[in-house]
C-alpha cells in the first residue's frame, strides 16, 4: 500500500478517535449487559500485556542533500564545478526513477507498524495513570535524491529497524467501560539507510548505518473492555528520532581532479539535509489484563 501524502495518517488517526469513543460506550454496554460478571470497577488497574499492528508513514515529503565539501562536519556548502555553477542545479526529490530529474519520482513509502508492550495502570476513580515498556518496528521509507549537472542521481532511503520505547499515560474512564488517553515519552531506535548512485567514477563510503539513536513520541487512543480481562483499543502515535549521525563520503575513485566533489579539499560528505526522521502510526490494540 502506497500513500502520497504524509497527511493520511493524521487524518485517518483523528476519524478514528474521533468514531471510536461512541462505538467503546456501545462495547461498554453490550458487554454489560450479556454478562453478569462485569467488574467496571476493577478495570484499567494493574498489569496488562498488548500486541498492536496498523499502518505507518513518514512525515517528509520533497527532502533534499545537504553536503560537508570541506568535511568541518557542517553540513551547509555548496558543490560547485570548475567553472562556480552549481553542480546540483537539477535538484532534488524524493525517490529517483532515473539518472535525470525529469525521468521523475517515486513518493515516500508506507508500510506495515507492529509490535508489543506490557504496562501498568493506576487508577483513581475515573482517572487512570500508567506506563509502559514498548518494542516496534515500522516499515515506511523516507526518501530523499539528488540530481547532478553529470547526469547522475543519488538516494538516500531511511527507515526504522526497531525501536525500543518508554512512555507514560493518562487517561480518563467514564464508568470502567472504556478508557480515552494521551501517552507520551522517549524512544531508542535503530535506523537503517540505503545509499544507491548512477554515478561509477567516484567512491562511495557509508559512514555509522543503523546507529541507534534518541527521539521521543507523543499521541493518544481508546482502550475498551471487552470481557474482565480482554481489551480492545485503537491509538495513534507521532515519533521523532535526531538521525544526525549518517552520512556517506565521496572519495575520488576513478574520477578526475576536477571532479566537483574533490575542488574543495578532495571530497565530501553528504546525507539527507534534514536530521530528524519522523513517522505517523494508527494501531490496532489487543489487550489482555492480570
Amino acid at each position: 500500500m502506497r500513500f502520497q501524502s504524509h497527511f493520511a495518517w493524521p487524518l485517518a488517526a483523528s476519524v478514528a478517535l474521533v468514531s471510536v469513543p461512541a462505538l467503546a460506550q456501545d462495547a461498554s454496554s453490550d458487554a454489560m449487559e450479556s454478562t453478569s460478571t462485569f467488574d467496571r470497577d476493577s478495570h484499567f488497574n494493574g498489569i496488562y500485556v498488548q500486541g498492536f499492528g496498523g499502518f505507518g508513514s513518514t512525515a517528509k515529503n520533497g527532502n533534499t542533500f545537504g553536503f560537508d565539501t570541506n568535511r568541518d562536519g557542517d553540513f551547509d556548502e555548496q558543490v560547485t564545478t570548475v567553472t562556480g555553477a552549481n553542480a546540483f542545479s537539477p535538484g532534488f526529490c524524493n525517490g529517483a526513477n532515473g539518472s535525470t530529474r525529469g525521468a521523475g519520482c517515486a513518493a515516500d513509502k508506507a508500510g506495515a507498524e507492529y509490535g508489543a508492550r506490557i504496562g501498568f495502570d493506576a487508577r483513581s476513580g475515573n482517572v487512570v495513570f500508567g506506563g509502559l515498556i514498548e518494542g516496534s518496528r515500522n516499515e515506511a521509507k523516507e526518501r530523499a535524491s539528488a540530481f547532478s549537472t553529470t547526469p547522475a542521481f543519488y538516494r538516500i532511503d531511511r527507515s526504522l529497524d526497531y525501536a525500543v520505547s518508554a512512555r507514560g499515560r493518562i487517561g480518563f474512564t467514564p464508568g470502567g467501560g472504556a478508557l480515552f488517553y494521551g501517552t507520551g515519552g522517549v524512544s531508542y531506535a535503530k535506523i537503517d539507510h540505503d545509499f544507491t548512485t548512477s554515478n561509477g567514477a567516484n567512491s562511495f563510503n557509508e559512514n555509522n548505518d543503523g546507529d541507534m539513536v534518541w527521539g521521543w513520541q507523543a499521541g493518544g487512543g481508546t482502550e475498551v473492555m471487552l470481557t474482565n480481562n480482554l481489551s480492545l483499543g485503537v491509538e495513534y502515535l507521532y515519533s521523532r528520532y535526531k538521525d544526525d549521525k549518517y552520512s556517506v563520503a565521496v572519495g575520488q575513485g576513478t574520477a578526475p581532479a576536477t571532479n566537483p566533489f574533490l575542488l574543495n579539499g578532495g571530497g565530501t560528505d553528504m546525507r539527507i539535509q534534514d536530521k530528524y526522521f519522523d513517522t505517523h502510526a494508527v494501531r490496532a490494540v489487543v489487550g489482555l489484563r492480570f
